[in-house]
Order: structure tokens, then C-alpha cells, then sequence
């Protein structure tokens, strides 16, 4: 196991050069600029020193080499710096913001904690709702249950969240005004009626989210029961007299949560990166909103960056799912 984690993590070496090559330039080349942005009525010296200031006077090549500097070398002693009071990142050029003319990773540092909360807690009750629906309903196959979740599961997942989400707030924020219809990410949690409000703002788009995840997730839960519900392992465990909880627990899901995994670990990185649509309708000042925000001021360095991030989560995880294979089927060795 160790050597084909080590193999995996230098196998991931060229891999994330060759995204973030690909991710640079087709940021890079695409139309917009921060210097269209700049009056005409700027005298020219004033403007080349802008341009100098935002570093876009500089060749790609260049610039593509120092971004890789300051994202893997650069950020993190900065990060290393912030954590245990050294300086050994001190008068080192960071990532900056073109839009905000603040570093990158503060910005996103200052998203996180409500993309988490938000986009973070649906997607664990969709998880925790996808899989027992997912396994009763591939237990008592074409029942009433079985029905009624497959038409849930389809319309959730069929349906776009930009929709879900106006309609609930149609529902319950404009006409019964159970829930507010936007988030506030400056509420702090201090007691009772605070949490409570917070409990309040965070239904409507964790309802939608989750409903969109737990769609998905108990289709694939579902289709994997029911695909080994009828292996011979499983005939025999029940003629050993193994009771039905045993076989549907312990062999038959233990088994069909290997695609399974494969779907959550790929959903995860989502969770980091946020619900761009959803973030927009709920008003979540989170890493979604913060990408949309770039892409529309032409924030290139901060789009690169969140871009790149996601390829190495996504990346990560992948790695992540393969290890819990293993974990999950004894069968699997990666001798």
C-alpha cells in the first residue's frame, strides 16, 4: 500500500504541472483584462506603471513560472509563517488579487468558513440520506418505497438547483416567510438566538444541495445493491442461516459501496469548491461567489488559482478512493 501511494503521489507530479500549464494559459489568453478596465483619461506613464504594478507586462512564461513559485513555495511558507511566528516567507511576492490588490489566499481563506458550513453540511446530510434510502429501496425492489424514491431521486437530480432554490424561496421565504431568502455571512453564532438564525438562514440552501447530492448518490447505491443482491455469496450466506441484517449489512453493502465511494470522494472536492449557482441564489459570500467574482473582473490570478486548486483536490481524492478500495474489499492488492 505504501508503495503505490508514493507511486500515485510522484504519478501526480507531471499531472498537476500539466493541469495548471493548461489552466494558466487558457485563463491567460482568454479576452479581458484588467487593463481595459483602465480609463482612457489615465496619462500614459501612470498607465504602463499600472500595468507594471499588476505584473501583466511581463512575458507568459514568465509569469506561469512565478505563479508556480508562489503557489507551491511562496504560499505555503507564508501559511508555515502564520502558524508558528517565523518569517521565512517575509518580503517574498505573494499571489495578488487583481480586483482587491489583496493576496489570493487570504481571500480564500476568508470564504471557506461559510462554503464549508454551508456547501459542507449538505453535502453530509445528502450522504447520510442518499444511503439508507439507496439500500431499502434496492432491498424492496419495485415497492411502493422503491417507487417513490427512484421519482424523488430522478427529479432531484434531473431538475437544476438555480430552479429548486427560487422556488423554495418562493414557498417559504415570500409567501409563509419561514426563512429568510438570503444568506447573512456576517451573523456570529454567540447564543441560543443567534444559532437559531443561523439554523434558519442555512435550510433553504442546504435543502438543495442535499436533495441534489442524496439523488445522486442513492441512484448509484441502489443500482450497486441490487447488483450483487444477486451473487451466489450472497444465496450462500443465507443458506449458512446468516440473518437478513448480517447479509444486507455486512456482505452485500460492504461490497457495493466500492462504486459507491468512488461518486462521494469525487463529490468532496465540490464541498471545498462550492456551489457556484447555488451561492448566487442564497446570496453565500463563499469560494463559488468569490470565482464568479473573479471571472467578471477579469481577476485572472485569483481565477487560476481557485481553477488549480479544485484539479488538486480532485486529484487528491481520487487518490483517496483508491486507498479506501483496499479498505473496503480484501480481494483488492496493489502489490
Amino acid at each position: 500500500m505504501f508503495t503505490f501511494i508514493v507511486r500515485r503521489l510522484l504519478l501526480a507530479i507531471p499531472t498537476l504541472l500539466l493541469i495548471s500549464l493548461v489552466i494558466f494559459l487558457l485563463v491567460d489568453f482568454a479576452p479581458g483584462s484588467p487593463m481595459s478596465e483602465i480609463p482612457l483619461t489615465v496619462p500614459p506613464d501612470v498607465r504602463q506603471k499600472i500595468i507594471e504594478s499588476l505584473g501583466a507586462n511581463e512575458p507568459v512564461w514568465w509569469r506561469y513560472l512565478l505563479w508556480l513559485r508562489q503557489f507551491f513555495w511562496v504560499e505555503p511558507l507564508h501559511l508555515w509563517d502564520h502558524l508558528f511566528g517565523t518569517a521565512f516567507a517575509e518580503g517574498q511576492q505573494r499571489i495578488v488579487s487583481w480586483q482587491s490588490r489583496s493576496p489570493v489566499f487570504d481571500v480564500i481563506a476568508q470564504r471557506v468558513p461559510q462554503t464549508l458550513t454551508v456547501v459542507g453540511t449538505a453535502y453530509l446530510f445528502g450522504v447520510l440520506i442518499a444511503l439508507p434510502i439507496g439500500i431499502w429501496s434496492a432491498y424492496r425492489q419495485y415497492s411502493w418505497f422503491d417507487q417513490l424514491g427512484t421519482f424523488i431521486s430522478m427529479v432531484g437530480y434531473s431538475v437544476p438547483t438555480f430552479f429548486t432554490g427560487v422556488l423554495l424561496i418562493v414557498i417559504f421565504a415570500v409567501n409563509l416567510h419561514w426563512f429568510p431568502s438570503t444568506y447573512d455571512t456576517t451573523l456570529k453564532v454567540t447564543d441560543w438566538a443567534s444559532f437559531w438564525q443561523q439554523v434558519r438562514q442555512m435550510a433553504l440552501p442546504v435543502t438543495v444541495l442535499a436533495l441534489f447530492n442524496a439523488a445522486e448518490i442513492s441512484r448509484y447505491t441502489r443500482s450497486a445493491m441490487l447488483e450483487n443482491l444477486g451473487q451466489d455469496y450472497v444465496r450462500t450466506a443465507r443458506a449458512k442461516g446468516m440473518s437478513e441484517r448480517t447479509v444486507l449489512l455486512k456482505h452485500v453493502l460492504r461490497n457495493s459501496l466500492i462504486p459507491v465511494v468512488t461518486v462521494i470522494a469525487l463529490g468532496l472536492p465540490t464541498v471545498f469548491g462550492g456551489a457556484i449557482i447555488t451561492e448566487q441564489v442564497f446570496k453565500v459570500n463563499g469560494i463559488g461567489a468569490a470565482l464568479i467574482g473573479a471571472i467578471h473582473a477579469n481577476d485572472l490570478p485569483m481565477v487560476q488559482t481557485l481553477t488549480f486548486i479544485f484539479a488538486v483536490l480532485i486529484v487528491l481524492f481520487n487518490l483517496i478512493a483508491d486507498i479506501l478500495y483496499g479498505v473496503l474489499d480484501p480481494r483488492i492488492r496493489y502489490d
